[in-house]
């Protein structure tokens, strides 16, 4: 299996892992580890994935898969959930409590890992453009109720800035929140058309260092061009969808 850990100076007791698209049973278009249930792909060889992964990672306990909306609600561990909860509606999963993994999907969404230097929090947000525009990641950070100059923030494999086509609607979204946002966004092909290319991790950066995080790592992949090694939605549009995964041990 191809799980990529995240380069951080994490606490020991913080286990993190990201998941690529190699080493499951699903056929194409969904090959071969696809991880979400809500893609067409067969729930059995969906279940059976999860199960290849949870044990390859040893992971404490089954994971809290998330309905994401491209929202910014932020569900707490275990507090937010009932016995008769399944794939609450959140976009961020945070956890005070050993055991607990938090995890989001993607497939071209940026995922983003967070911990505390002292290891007592875990997080993970699912940020897509509407997302980060609308403030999920601040709004994880908020939850997480530590000093941001304390939390440690990792970016995991997301569409990159030379494939990420967007309109203007999107660049005025980010620009109008900050105006540093600009250096986030190239014009792409005929400039009246209003098409952008947008970097999403840079977009991250800026928003996670207003926020007062200044611990920030990874943002290095492409899934959009990498197409052997991760799903990308922009790409094939049916497509499985990968995980991040974070918890206190």
């Amino acid at each position: 299996m191809d799980l990529i850990l995240p380069d951080w100076p994490a606490p020991t007791n913080v286990c993190a892992a990201q998941s690529s698209r190699t080493g499951g049973v699903s056929p194409a278009p969904f090959n071969s580890l696809n991880l979400g249930t809500h893609v067409g792909d067969k729930l059995l060889w969906v279940q059976a994935n999860r199960e290849r992964l949870a044990a390859c990672l040893n992971l404490p306990n089954e994971p809290v898969w998330l309905e994401q909306v491209h929202g910014i609600r932020v569900l707490s561990l275990p507090d937010d959930l009932s016995d008769n909860m399944n794939n609450p509606t959140a976009d961020a999963v945070v956890s005070r409590t050993p055991g607990q993994v938090c995890t989001v999907m993607t497939a071209d969404c940026l995922p983003v890992l967070f911990c505390d230097q002292a290891g007592t929090v875990v997080a993970a947000a699912h940020a897509g453009w509407r997302g980060l525009a609308s403030g999920v990641l601040e709004a994880t950070l908020q939850a997480m109720a530590v000093d941001s100059s304390e939390v440690l923030a990792w970016m995991g494999p997301a569409i990159g800035p030379a494939a990420f086509e967007v309109g203007g609607e999107v660049r005025d979204a980010f620009i109008d929140h900050s105006s540093l946002a600009v250096d986030a966004f190239v014009a792409h092909g005929d400039v009246k058309g209003d098409k952008w290319l947008a970097n999403i991790y840079h977009l991250a950066r800026l928003r996670l260092a207003a926020a007062g995080v200044t611990h920030i790592y990874g943002g290095e992949h492409c899934t959009y061009t990498d197409a052997q090694r991760f799903f990308s939605y922009r790409r094939d549009r049916e497509t499985g969808r990968m995980a991040s995964l974070i918890w206190l041990d």
